[in-house]
Order: structure tokens, then sequence, then C-alpha cells
């Protein structure tokens, strides 16, 4: 008989399962004693909206801040049981959240995380088995998330780090000793924006800017002896999916500005058994990620900016992985990464631009055996450019650019070795 619990809204339908579940629109029923069965439908049809607002002038100790706006949550686990788990997402509204810090001086680490999302699933099994049935669909509209520090007079004199998020849907699997099966089916028709900038005096320490936006996103991970048979597909057709990432000082320590974008991303990893994965990703969006670092005085300053279309990985740390991949990249991609200094050390300038990218390894030490069936195709530009200026003297600039319509990497390996 299904168990139901008081739930909270807050803008959002809000969903926990432990061997039950809690919330509106889920239910639980029982079948056997060690069997627990979620069926959950969750509908966001208006805009959820966040704002943080800090003020901290003459902070003498540490400032945490955490924003976030989420249309639909659900998130649960079993342990030593069975969970069979269907799911339906869908949002309608927009995802807005918004950061804004101001301050002079602070003594203590600054560390402020900013995250916007649509559609959002967590399932784990520990010593068990999770059987997975999931739908995530974003509709058209906007997921937004912004930080801001801005006038140029902060002084962070411990650091920290300023992060910002937006994730139109994203599922994460995984547990340790389980079976994880199943597949996970995610649609967006939403542009997907987030945006980080950090303008300050001076920071005699380390500090990092960043900014991820992403489409649709997976992550499984089971370890200790599991095994995993996993499909998924994702499609993208918002307008865009853009990151940007801005960290300027006037003297800088050891600063750091990083922006990752991507409109499809997969990664399951196991250990301990078989792995089957299937990747069908399809990418209409137009991808970019912008990364800069401005200082005219620094010690180490590391600029990064990634961009893909489509990226899948599959790795499994024991004997056997069959993956079978399929990508379809009509999208642009386009990666810049700019640093301007005028007196420092060492600088370091990436900028990685992919259409379509695919991964797959297994273990060598174990026998391992890797099967792989790919199909790749790309109609979409691609381009990289890095932008390293640095008028005065320093020490060393290292700088890298990468752009490729499609990559295909699979290989057996040691675990832990790299070879």
């Amino acid at each position: 008989m299904a168990r139901h619990a008081l739930n909270r809204t807050v803008g959002m339908i809000a969903a926990t399962a432990m061997c039950a579940a809690a919330a509106t629109e889920v239910a639980a029923q029982t079948s056997g004693q060690d069997a627990t069965i979620i069926r959950n439908n969750q509908l966001q049809s208006v805009d959820v909206t966040s704002d943080l607002v800090l003020n901290v002038e003459g902070a003498t100790d540490q400032v945490t801040g955490s924003n976030s706006a989420q249309g639909n949550s659900l998130s649960g686990a079993v342990q030593n049981g069975t969970l069979q788990l269907g799911s339906r997402q869908t949002m309608r509204g927009d995802s807005l959240a918004t950061t804004t810090i101001a301050g002079r001086e602070t003594e203590g680490a600054v560390n402020v995380v900013t995250q916007a999302g649509g559609n959002y699933l967590a399932a784990g099994a520990y010593g068990a088995s999770a059987s997975v049935d999931a739908t995530q669909t974003m509709e058209a509209g906007e997921i937004s998330a912004g930080s801001s520090l801005t006038g140029g007079t902060a002084r962070l004199l411990e650091g920290g780090s300023i992060g910002t998020s937006a994730i139109a849907n994203r599922t994460d699997l995984g547990g340790t000793g389980a079976v994880v099966i199943g597949t996970v089916t995610q649609s967006s028709d939403a542009s997907v924006r987030a945006s980080t900038l950090v303008e300050t005096q001076y920071i005699p320490a380390s500090a990092d800017v960043s900014a991820q936006a992403t489409g649709n996103a997976v992550a499984a991970n089971s370890t200790g002896a599991s095994s995993q048979n996993l499909g998924v597909r994702q499609t993208s057709t918002g307008t865009v999916v853009t990151a940007d990432a801005s960290a300027n000082a006037g003297n800088a320590w050891d600063l750091a500005g990083r922006a990752n974008a991507a409109a499809n991303q997969a990664v399951l990893t196991n250990q301990g058994g078989a792995m089957i994965s299937r990747f069908d990703q399809t990418n209409g969006s137009a991808v970019s990620a912008t990364a800069r670092v401005t200082a005219y005085d620094f010690g180490a300053a590391v600029v990064s900016a990634s961009g893909a279309g489509n990226l899948a990985s599959a790795g499994n740390n024991d004997r056997y992985l069959k993956l079978d991949n399929t990508q379809l990249n009509t999208g642009g991609v386009e990666v810049q990464a700019t640093m301007i200094g005028t007196n420092g050390y060492d600088a370091y300038v990436g900028a990685d631009a992919v259409g379509n990218s695919v991964t797959g390894y297994a273990c060598s030490e174990c026998s391992g055996t890797l099967t792989a069936t790919n199909l790749q195709n790309n109609s979409g530009n691609v381009s990289a450019t890095a932008n390293t200026s640095v008028v005065g003297a320093n020490r060393a600039v290292i700088t890298g650019v990468n752009a490729v319509g499609n990559s295909a990497t699979f290989y057996v390996s040691r675990p832990g070795s790299g070879n």
C-alpha cells in the first residue's frame, strides 16, 4: 500500500524516497518484502525565480552563499532491496537564479554557488538493484543563472570560489554493489545560460571563477561489485547553450576563469561487473563558452574554456564494456579563452571545442574486452580561439587550442595508471 508523508512546495515539487516515497505526485507500492515501486509525475507550468543579495562590507570571517532555482526534483535510494522507478518530469516555465555580491574587503574566503535547473532526478542503489525508466522534458523557455561581484574595489584577502551553473535536465544515478539498468530520455527546447562576472582590486590567495551551462546531463557511477546496463537518449533544440566566466583583478596571486558548455552530456562509469552503454544524442543548439581573465599584476593565471555539441563517455574498471554510440550535431560550437595582463609569472590559456565526442574504456589487468559501435555526424561549425596578451615582464605563457568535428577514443587501460 502506498505510504505518504507531508511535502513542502516552494516553486517546485520535491520528492524523496528511501525504500518509500514522500511527495506530491509520487506513489510508492511495496511488492514483496524488499521491493519498492515508485511512479512519479511532475509538472511545473510557471516560472521559478530566486534572488540572492550579499552585502559583505568588512566581513572578518568566511562568506558563504547558496542560491538555487529548480523546477522539478526527485531523489531517492534503496538499500538491500529492489527499486523500480518510473518518472516523468515536465518543465514549462523559466528557471532563473541571480546572485549579486557587494563588498570592499573580506578577511575570510568567499564561496558562492548559484544554480538554475529545470528537471532533476537522482536515484541510488546500495547492495541493491535499481530499474529506471525516466523522461525529462524542458519546453521552450529560459534556464538562466548569473552571479556578479562588480565595481573593481573588492579585496578578497583569502580568495574563494564563485561558480554558476545552469542545466535544463539532469539525472544522477549510481550506488555501490549495485545493479543499475534502464533508460533515460531527455529533451530540452530551452535556452540555457550561465554567467559569472567578478571585478576586484586585490586577491592575495587562490580564487576560482566558473560558469557551466548544459542542456541535458546524465551521470551514472556504480562502484564495488556493480554492473550497468543503461540507455541514454538526449535532444537539445533550444536557441543557445552558453557559459561565460570573467575574472578580473588589479593584483591577483592565483586567479582562474573557467567556462564549460555542452548541449548534451552523458558520463557513465562502473566497477566490478559488466557494463553496457547506449547513447543517442542530437543537438541543434548553438553552443558557446567564453572564459576571460584580466590582471595588471599576477602570480598564476588560468583560463579554460570548453564547448561540446554532444559528449558521451563510458568507462568500466572491469573486463567487459559494450558501447553503442550515435551522435548528430547541427549546432555550431564556439569557444574563446582570453588572458590579458601586464606583469606576472605564469599564464595558462586553453580553448577546446568539439562537435561530437565519445570515449570508451575498459580494464586491461582484468583481460578487458571492449566492443564499440560508433556513428557520428557533424555539420555545425566548430571553432576554438585563445588570446593571450602580457605586455610587461612574465615568466611563462602556455597556450593550447583544439577544435574537432568528430572525436572517438576507445582504449583498454590499467585502473588508475593511465596506461
